[in-house]
């Protein structure tokens, strides 16, 4: 264990009334072309909450102004929290104000980690996928495989060996093997054949893939042979939706009832169940408005859910939905508010 884990205080650091943690910026790092990774500590040195590989956590940028970002450093430090952030100037803005503003020695709000991409409890074997800045939660799972002992391979896909991030930290995965680097120069022929990788099931493997909409829909492609459950993602960005899923997200008006004053409001068909609360006096936090982070989860009582986010599991949804892109499929829906 690495000794400054080992001088940290037992006593961890606690979330505040709003239940969010004060974190101080420790250190700003050029990682490759513009990719920044940011490392966050806790002020008086105490534990962070502990996390495990593929979790991410909010980072409020500004106010009004929060982004999910996946921890990619080593789920056994509870010393620091890193995360790796690509300047899109294509984007939403959230990541080009993050690379302007942010400052070393800064109080920044974040979020508790929150787990959506974990790693499969058993698996003899595990194939991971990274598409670009994909690299950052795909990382942290390796360094938890390695630590377990779990036999992985890890396949870096990128343009140049200017836009590969974290080469310092990944030299030793490289040198025995276990990393594979694939530049393609921006011709996707040139790259990774994930067709020819995954082409055969192999006993007891997972498979783990993340990166932008092309590379995940390629990944998509190339495993749809593979048995349910040996297959998990994680998206940036909503995909686009296929026609039926877009006639679907045109779903009718309805009614939301809150459970504990009986207050009704009216959804319309254009409307986001989010906007509608919003409207109406009842805020729910959102962050990414497209069914990906969970900051909008709320439960609900009764009625059926159209749900369209890419983060509940089953169980889960006979409980919860998130309000910026779930709909109902009946007339009324109680929410647990």
């Amino acid at each position: 264990m690495n000794a400054i884990v080992d001088q940290i205080p037992s006593v961890g650091l606690e979330t505040g009334a709003d239940g969010l943690l004060q974190v101080v910026l420790r250190q700003i790092r050029y990682e490759a072309k513009g990719i920044n990774s940011y490392e966050f500590v806790s002020a008086d040195g105490r534990d962070l909450p502990a996390f495990t590989a593929g979790a991410h956590i909010d980072v409020h940028i500004e106010p009004g102004l929060i982004r999910q970002y996946s921890l990619c450093n080593d789920p056994r430090e509870r010393h620091r929290y890193v995360i790796a952030v690509l300047k899109d100037p294509q984007g939403r803005g959230g990541s080009k104000r993050l690379h302007e503003i942010l400052r070393v020695q800064e109080s920044v709000s974040i979020s508790v980690p929150r787990n959506h991409f974990e790693l499969a409890p058993v698996a003899d074997h595990a194939i991971l996928i990274a598409g670009g800045i994909g690299i950052t939660p795909l990382k942290s799972m390796a360094h938890a495989l390695e630590e377990e002992g779990t036999s992985f391979e890890l396949h870096y896909c990128t343009r140049t060996s200017e836009t590969t991030a974290f080469q310092d930290d990944m030299q030793g995965w490289q040198s025995n093997g276990k990393l594979h680097l694939h530049l393609d120069q921006g011709n996707p022929e040139k790259g990774l054949c994930l067709n020819t990788l995954l082409a055969d099931i192999r006993p007891n493997t997972q498979v783990y893939y993340c990166g932008p909409q092309g590379f995940m829909k390629a990944c998509a492609q190339a495993t749809e042979h593979w048995p349910e459950g040996t297959v998990r993602c994680e998206h940036f960005k909503a995909p686009e939706p296929r026609e039926q899923d877009a006639q679907q997200l045109e779903n009718g008006a309805f009614m939301a009832q809150i459970a504990s004053t009986g207050q009704l409001i009216h959804v319309a068909a254009n409307e986001s169940l989010s906007d509608a609360l919003a409207g109406a006096g009842v805020v729910v936090p959102t962050s990414c408005v497209s069914g990906l982070c969970g900051t909008c989860r709320i439960g609900y009582l009764s009625g059926d859910v159209d749900h369209q986010d890419y983060i509940l599991g089953p169980d889960e949804q006979t409980r919860y939905l998130t309000a910026c892109v779930s709909r109902a499929k009946t007339e009324l829906l109680v929410l647990d508010l």
